[in-house]
C-alpha cells in the first residue's frame, strides 16, 4: 500500500481588536509556513478578532460577516496565490438573530470546499458562547479536499467523543479543531496544570480510540475582559498534532506566538487500525442509550 502523506502548517497567534492587524498577521504566517511546504494550514478559532466571549454585549454581533464574504475573499486570494488547503474559523451572520461560530475550508484554487459550523456551545464563565452563537445544524460531516477528508470540529467539541467518532465513522482522515481556550489566571498553578493536561489527553485520547490524527491550534496570549469584570483570559497555546496512537508529532509551548509545521503520516491509520481495530469491536447494538439525556 502506498504511503499518503500530508505537510501541514499550524498558526498559533496573539489577537488584538482591529480585524485587519489579526488577518495581515495570519497571512504573513500563513506565508511562513507555506514556504515550509505547508499544504494545508489550519488557523485558530476565531483569528480575525478578539475572543469577544468573554461577556455579553449585543454590539459584538457587529463583528459578524457573511460566509460568503470578506474574509474568505481576503483567505482565499491567498489560499489561491499559495496553492494550499486553508481551513479558516470565523464569526458567522447567516440571518438577522442567527450566528453561527463556523468552520470555512478553502481549496487551492480559492474556492470553498465546505463548512462546519460548531455543534456543542459552552456556557462557562468568561466563555459566554451560548449568547452569540445558534448550535450547529449541519451535523457531523467531513469535508473533501484535494489534500484528503477533513473532519473539522472547533474547540468545545474537542471534549466530546461522539462528535471525533462520528467524523471518523462519515470517512473522515484527520480531525482539525481550531481552538480558543485559556485560564484564568487567578486559578492555581496545580488547577492550571490539570486543566491543560485534560484537554491534551482528550484530543490524544480522540486519535488513539479512531485511530487519526489530530490536529489541535490554539490561541495564545492574555486577552483582557471588555467588561472589565474579570482579569481576562491566558490563553495557553500548546497547539499540537498527533499519530493515530496519540503520539506527539509536533507541540508548541504556552507562551509565545508560533508556527508549527510538521508531515503527518495519513496511510499510518490503515496500519494502526489493523491492529487496534476497535471499529470491527464496536456493539453498535447495545448504544441505544448513547441517544438519551442520562439513564434514570
Amino acid at each position: 500500500m502506498g504511503e499518503k502523506t500530508i505537510k501541514v502548517g499550524l498558526v498559533q497567534q496573539t489577537c488584538n481588536n482591529v480585524r485587519m492587524d489579526n488577518v495581515k498577521k495570519s497571512i504573513q504566517k500563513i506565508r511562513e509556513v507555506a514556504k515550509e511546504g505547508a499544504q494545508l494550514v489550519i488557523l485558530q478559532e476565531l483569528h480575525t478578532n478578539i475572543y469577544f466571549c468573554q461577556a455579553e454585549d449585543v454590539n459584538k454581533f457587529d463583528l459578524a460577516e457573511t460566509i460568503p464574504g470578506p474574509s474568505t475573499e481576503e483567505f482565499g486570494q491567498i489560499a489561491k496565490e499559495l496553492g494550499i488547503v486553508l481551513v479558516l474559523s470565523l464569526f458567522e451572520k447567516r440571518a438577522p438573530g442567527i450566528y453561527h461560530n463556523t468552520a470555512v475550508v478553502l481549496e487551492k484554487d480559492g474556492s470553498m470546499a465546505g463548512k462546519y459550523r460548531k455543534m456543542h456551545i459552552p456556557d462557562d464563565p468568561a466563555f459566554y458562547e451560548k449568547f452569540y452563537f445558534t448550535p450547529g445544524d449541519m451535523g457531523f460531516e467531513p469535508i473533501q479536499t484535494s489534500v484528503g477528508k477533513l473532519g473539522i470540529l472547533v474547540c468545545w467539541d474537542q471534549w466530546y467523543p461522539e462528535a471525533a467518532r462520528l467524523m471518523a465513522l462519515a470517512g473522515a482522515e484527520v480531525l482539525i479543531y481550531p481552538t480558543a481556550i485559556g485560564w484564568d489566571i487567578n486559578d492555581t498553578p496545580d488547577e492550571q496544570e490539570r486543566q491543560l493536561n485534560a484537554w491534551i489527553i482528550s484530543q490524544r485520547g480522540h486519535a488513539v480510540a479512531n485511530g487519526l490524527p489530530v490536529i489541535s491550534v490554539n490561541r495564545i496570549g492574555h486577552e483582557a475582559d471588555f467588561s472589565g469584570i474579570t482579569s481576562g483570559i491566558k490563553f495557553w497555546g500548546n497547539s499540537f498534532v498527533c499519530g493515530p496512537q496519540g503520539e506527539f508529532l509536533a507541540q508548541a509551548g504556552n507562551e509565545n506566538e508560533e508556527n508549527l509545521v510538521t508531515e503527518i503520516n495519513i496511510s499510518r491509520s490503515e496500519d494502526v487500525r489493523r491492529i487496534w481495530p476497535f471499529f470491527r469491536d464496536r456493539r453498535i447494538e447495545n448504544y441505544n442509550g448513547l441517544l438519551k439525556r442520562y439513564l434514570d
